[in-house]
């Protein structure tokens, strides 16, 4: 089962969920990995008693549950964010497996907190959703019928963190510096890049097509630190600065 340590920096994310009893058997499906942090994004139904039936006897998961209102608050605290996906998209994303991103995930569960986030029953998550996460994890599955309960897709991916975790602690050998910044940072950077980037002629508010999104999945995958971060602003601020004497 997993360390305890190690399962409090993983958190589980449900976004949108229409079906109460889905909430529930994912929390059951949690607690049965030895997992505990259950985060709601804007949840169609919630409380509800089919959710605590189905929970079947882990009601203190559901009772610890966060609900948020959108998908940047609940992992704003976050350093690594999985998004899970029935299908693959237009704009490739790195992908991982099951299993691939339970090693992911115990590689850096040291680090900071984590997220796997799970979509709509009917839809999953939206491209722009995807766009927070910095891997796609798609679970094989019959090509003729590749239709997953939401609350089975929980579950193999807390089976596959408690079998790959094996009673491992959590490392923390890296100095602080030279972490990723968590989502909230990496929020205010993109923000200071479209208004730059507006301010600059470079981007137009009314025709942005996919810039923002490629920059995400550029920094997705560089995954930079504070310092890294610092520069860049830093960069931006000057550039602005120079953009607003010339226009003097």
């Amino acid at each position: 089962m997993i360390n305890s340590d190690i399962a409090q920096q993983i958190k589980i994310v449900l976004v949108d969920t229409s079906h109460p009893g889905n909430i529930g058997a994912a929390a059951r499906a949690l607690k049965t990995m030895g997992l505990a942090r259950l985060a709601l994004v804007t949840p169609q139904v919630y409380p509800s008693a089919e959710a605590t039936a189905r929970a079947s006897g882990a009601d203190d998961v559901l009772a610890q549950a966060e609900v948020f209102e959108t998908l940047e608050e609940a992992i704003a605290d976050c350093r690594l964010v999985l998004g899970t996906s029935a299908r693959l998209r237009s704009l490739k994303w790195p992908q991982l497996n099951p299993r691939e991103s339970a090693d992911r995930v115990l590689a850096e569960v040291g680090q900071g907190r984590i997220a796997i986030v799970f979509g709509r029953e009917r839809v999953g998550l939206t491209n722009e959703e995807l766009a927070l996460c910095h891997y796609l994890v798609n679970i094989p599955s019959n090509p003729d019928y590749s239709s997953l309960n939401l609350a089975a897709a929980v579950q193999i991916l807390c089976y596959e963190l408690s079998m790959q975790s094996g009673g491992a602690e959590p490392s923390h050998s890296e100095e602080l510096g030279a972490l990723p910044v968590d989502q909230d940072e990496m929020e205010r950077l993109y923000g200071h890049f479209e208004s730059a980037l507006i301010e600059l002629d470079f981007l137009d508010p009314d025709n942005p097509k996919h810039l923002m999104r490629r920059l995400r999945r550029l920094f997705n995958r560089v995954r930079p630190t504070q310092n890294e971060v610092n520069i860049l602003r830093g960069i931006l601020t000057a550039a602005q600065r120079c953009c607003r004497v010339a226009g003097k």
